[in-house]
């Protein structure tokens, strides 16, 4: 009699199953928003290069900086994900980062993402996330593997032929950008795509201690 498969272990619970996508992440003030708006429609006035299709461009109504995706996450899952949050935000301060150079991803070729760079205060983002991740983990989920590398998407390329180009375009208008941000409060968002860019629910707002 030979037995079946052994199932897979799941990297995170509700893995595979349906589940409202989650994230956790650092809020902007409206003031950081309408700065990232003015950059970019200063970007986007110059027209696609050679007439073509433009990159998918983020909504800039809801801006943020991500510190964990947590993924598809059943109902059940969504308060210990709620506590998780509020437990790394307990006893966790302040702090300042700035938001400065723009660049892509990946650096040659076609790029698939372009964002805005944090210049400095990213010590500061290191250890919120790694708070952050110890919560999570106490909560079921499992570590991150992964090294926080703080930056602010704006806009997903794949596919766009002049993807390079408005990257560059970017990295040019950004060359001299300088966004001070006060990191005073962290947030468990909802993901909800259909009709457009996605848009991100906030669940949870904490603020830092």
């Amino acid at each position: 009699m030979t037995s079946g498969p052994v199932p897979k272990r799941p990297r995170w619970p509700g893995e595979g199953e349906p589940g409202r996508r989650l994230f956790v992440a650092v809020p902007f003030p409206a003031e950081v928003s309408d700065a990232i708006s003015a950059l970019v429609e200063r970007v986007r006035a110059r027209g696609v290069p050679g007439g073509g299709r433009d990159v998918r461009w983020v909504r800039l109504d809801g801006l943020h900086l991500t510190l964990r995706f947590l993924g598809p996450t059943l109902d059940p899952r969504v308060e210990p994900a709620r506590k998780a949050v509020l437990a790394a935000a307990a006893g966790a301060g302040s702090f300042e980062i700035v938001l400065g150079r723009a660049g892509a991803f990946p650096e040659g070729g076609h790029p698939r993402a372009l964002w805005v760079d944090v210049t400095a205060g990213a010590g500061g983002l290191a250890g919120l996330a790694a708070r952050l991740d110890a919560s999570l983990v106490a909560a079921g989920w499992p570590p991150e593997t992964r090294p926080l590398r703080a930056h602010l998407t704006l806009a997903r390329s794949d596919g766009v032929a002049a993807g390079r180009a408005i990257a560059d375009m970017l990295v040019e208008a950004a060359a001299s950008l300088q966004i001070p941000v006060l990191v005073d409060r962290i947030g468990l968002f909802e993901s909800l795509t259909g009709g457009g860019p996605a848009r991100y629910e906030p669940l949870e707002i904490v603020p830092l201690a």
